[in-house]
Formats: C-alpha cells, sequence, structure tokens
C-alpha cells in the first residue's frame, strides 16, 4: 500500500475513531521515522529479540507521541511497520505478533496488560496514549488461533494479520482494522 493511501486510510479510520461530529475541529499528528530494522534471517527471532526491537523503536515514537501532545494534537498516527520493519516471512514476523482482542471487550492495556496473554507492545502503546492524552494509531501484528477443523487454517496453527490499533486518551483499545490486499 502506497503512503499516501495508507494515510488517507488513517485519515478516515481516526475521524470515525474521534467521533468528530462531536468535535468542531482537533489537532492531529502524523510521524515518520526511519524505522530500526532487525538483521535479515530465514529463521524467526526470540521473542525477548523481537521485543528488544520494538521497544527500541517505540523509544523513538515515545518522543513524537510527547511531543505531538504538548502541541495540542488529540491523535498521532505512527507509520506502517514502525514498530519491526517490513521484511519478514510468515514464520519470521511470528515473534513480533500479539493477539489484539476485540474493541468491544473494553480493555486498558496500560492497566490490565496480562489480561490477554504477555502483550507488552500493546501495554506499552495503551500507557503512551493514556500518560499523554492522546490517541495513538499504531500498526502492529496480531496473531488469531485456528484449529485443524478449519481448511484454511495455516499449518503453524494461526492466522496472522497486519493490524492498526487505536488506543484513546484513557489507553482503552478502540478500535482494531485487520489489513487486507487486493491483488
Amino acid at each position: 500500500m502506497s503512503t499516501s493511501s495508507f494515510q488517507t486510510s488513517v485519515a478516515v479510520f481516526a475521524l470515525l475513531i474521534l467521533h468528530a461530529g462531536a468535535l468542531d475541529t482537533f489537532t492531529a499528528a502524523v510521524y515518520e521515522h526511519a524505522v530500526l530494522l532487525p538483521k535479515e534471517t530465514e529463521t524467526p527471532v526470540s521473542r525477548d529479540d523481537a521485543l528488544l526491537l520494538m521497544n527500541k523503536n517505540i523509544d523513538i515514537l515515545e518522543k513524537a507521541i510527547k511531543q505531538a501532545a504538548e502541541q495540542g494534537a488529540k491523535i498521532i498516527v505512527t507509520p506502517e511497520d514502525a514498530l519491526y520493519g517490513w521484511k519478514f516471512s510468515r514464520e519470521t514476523i511470528f515473534p513480533y505478533l500479539e493477539d489484539v482482542p476485540d474493541p468491544e471487550v473494553g480493555w486498558i492495556p496500560c492497566q490490565d496488560p496480562h489480561r490477554f496473554g504477555h502483550t507488552p507492545i500493546q501495554a506499552r502503546l495503551s500507557c503512551l496514549a493514556k500518560n499523554n492524552s492522546i490517541y495513538v494509531l499504531a500498526n502492529i501484528g496480531d496473531k488469531k488461533p485456528c484449529n485443524s477443523y478449519d481448511s484454511r487454517c495455516p499449518p503453524n496453527g494461526y492466522y496472522q494479520y497486519n493490524t492498526n490499533v487505536v488506543y484513546d486518551m484513557t489507553g482503552q483499545l478502540v478500535a482494531r482494522y485487520h489489513k487486507s490486499s487486493l491483488q
């Protein structure tokens, strides 16, 4: 997906999430940075190594989120693949994925990070939103278990999704969008 079409999709998504009809105007921030990429490998890295890389990229995003909030932005849109990059196979991306639940469950990862398994990346993004009173839109990888009775279930037993998530000013997960490629 091109950057401009991604940003257009994000802008529409952000308007829906903010319930813009309730606001006359709001300030939005869109942020780009040079993503710290993992070393190319044909074998998956450990979950710890994946978390280390993602946290380094979140360290960079954290500064932008704080700055945007200080300048009055109500939402910040972070880059696609900003947490881990984009050069992966289905197998090598797996350590970077977390289970992203349906937003209707009313979850604030910052307050209850283990409710849906080990979700340190979602907890950190949620806390950044909450601690800075700003909506945070980020792109992360989601995994959903499936079973062998499902003929489409991949061999590893998980569906994997390139996913946009939004955390509101309280840190609550308010939107999850599983992206699809129409090729």
